[in-house]
């Protein structure tokens, strides 16, 4: 096995033992305490490293069992999405989604931070300190200081799990609140254009009903008759014969 193979290995190992992303310069640092202590003799540098990394991720592709992605500022190896609702099985007690309430903190932090909790309750209009505390508990924010103002509030901000979670290498990564804005306004475009199809296709429809030939008089189902009816006459046979 050569230098480049043990090298990758060894990456690779400690990707998937890792409890966070590690970058090329992380990586390095670790390759470096080990040969000081005589567990590695590999010679290491952090080019190499991220060779190796760019490599991971096309080899290691979303239709094997792990995939090597960039986030958080650095790579991990990680089960593809679609094998989510599998994997989730094995922590059956976790809660596997943010509720509206959550998504509505997390995404005013993410554009707004740092930001205070009085911030983020003067954009919802309601109270919000339970949902602070609950992504608090999830570590999807953290409190990064104090604001300089009365009380000195606290100041929160999103954490690496953020990012690693909602698959985004960077905070820069997060789309402008303009696109947010064209994004919104495309939907609104294509919801009101096709209502105005919809709205054609009735007039349309309205149009050759409105044109097609119809009856003065109502067609009846039933099959007419050769029989006379007798009961309707003024005269019967029997004033016929002069009875």
């Amino acid at each position: 096995m050569n230098d480049d193979e043990t090298l990758g290995r060894a990456v690779e190992a400690l990707l998937l033992a890792s409890e966070h992303p590690l970058s090329a310069t992380e990586l390095h640092t670790l390759f470096e305490g080990a040969s000081a202590d005589g567990l590695w003799s590999t010679p290491t540098t952090v080019q190499q490293i991220d060779a190796v990394l760019r490599r991971l991720s096309t080899t290691l592709t979303p239709f094997g069992g792990l995939e090597c992605v960039q986030v958080g500022g650095g790579y991990r190896l990680r089960t593809p999405p679609d094998l989510a609702p599998i994997v989730r099985r094995l922590w059956p007690e976790r809660a596997a989604r943010l509720g509206g309430a959550s998504l509505e903190v997390l995404a005013i932090v993410a554009y707004r931070q740092p930001c205070t909790r009085a911030e983020i309750e003067e954009v919802r209009g309601v109270d919000s300190g339970g949902v602070v505390r609950t992504l608090l508990e999830r570590r999807l924010v953290k409190i990064v200081g104090r604001k300089d103002e009365p009380g000195r509030p606290l100041l929160y901000a999103t954490t690496p799990e953020f990012l690693e979670i909602f698959g985004l290498e960077s905070l820069r990564a997060m789309p402008t609140l303009r696109d947010l804005e064209s994004l919104r306004a495309e939907e609104e475009a294509r919801r009101a254009g096709d209502r105005q199809l919809e709205l054609d296709a009735l007039d349309a429809l309205a149009e050759t009903l409105s044109e097609a030939p119809q009856s003065d008089e109502p067609q009846s189902d039933e099959p007419q008759s050769d029989e006379v009816d007798y009961t309707s006459s003024s005269s019967s046979p029997s004033d016929d014969n002069g009875v």
